[in-house]
């Protein structure tokens, strides 16, 4: 899962990045809210995390600015601050979760396993659409007859992303930053030549999924109709 961390204190900001790399969690971070929102709104993150006091913009109004733009990602908010009226703000401008720091790091990890799995359809962590299934612990996937085949760590991330956004059309950039992050140096190619392994692996699976490539514009995961 692709993680934004939005923490302005810098060290806290370091340590969160690397226990969360150590979780298996792929993570960019920033340390201000104008950013954060600049990151938020590409749509590309399946959780995030939002200091409330920041440089910028709150973590409140980041929260607000990315529902009304229509992101629909968990959002779990830190904050030094513990009443009960904070709380509130915090869930009403659209956090999912809300943690009061000094924190332990185990509790955070648990909140952000728990937010996850909302993102994910099945409780046993697997992501499904019409003869497809998406084993994101195993990094499998099973098509028609219950055939499968094993995902590389890249071929997984973009499955997960086109399964989960099925019938929606992502871009190329969405699709980069998605699978490599803003600090990688992966050029769009890069995106059309794991598509490529993505439609093989679809089709040494049986699957009627395909995905269809819209010149200009980016990808769409779609199944065809049954004879």
């Amino acid at each position: 899962m692709r993680v934004l961390l939005a923490e302005d204190e810098a060290r806290m900001n370091r340590a969160l990045c690397e226990l969360l790399r150590q979780e298996g969690y792929a993570v960019d971070a920033v340390r201000n809210g104008t950013d954060a929102l600049d990151a938020v709104e590409t749509g590309i993150y399946d959780l995030i995390v939002l200091d409330v006091m920041m440089p910028g913009l709150n973590g409140f109004d980041v929260a607000k600015q990315a529902r009304r733009a229509g992101v629909t990602a968990p959002i779990l908010m830190l904050t030094a601050k513990s009443e009960v009226d904070d709380k509130v703000a915090g869930l009403d401008s659209g956090a999912d979760d809300y943690l009061t720091k000094p924190f332990l790091t185990k509790e955070l990890l648990a909140r952000l396993r728990a937010l996850g799995r909302r993102r994910i359809a099945s409780d046993d962590g697997s992501l499904t659409y019409e003869d497809l299934t998406l084993d994101v612990k195993s990094a499998t996937l099973y098509g028609a007859d219950g055939k499968s085949v094993r995902l590389g760590e890249k071929e997984m991330r973009l499955l997960e992303y086109l399964i989960a956004n099925r019938g929606r059309v992502l871009t190329r950039e969405q699709l980069a930053l998605k699978i490599w992050g803003y600090d990688s140096e992966a050029e769009y190619n890069n995106v059309e030549v794991y598509m490529s392994f993505a439609r093989k692996k679809l089709a040494f699976v049986g699957s009627r999924c395909e995905i269809k490539a819209l010149r200009g514009i980016g990808y769409e995961l779609r199944c065809r109709d049954v004879p």
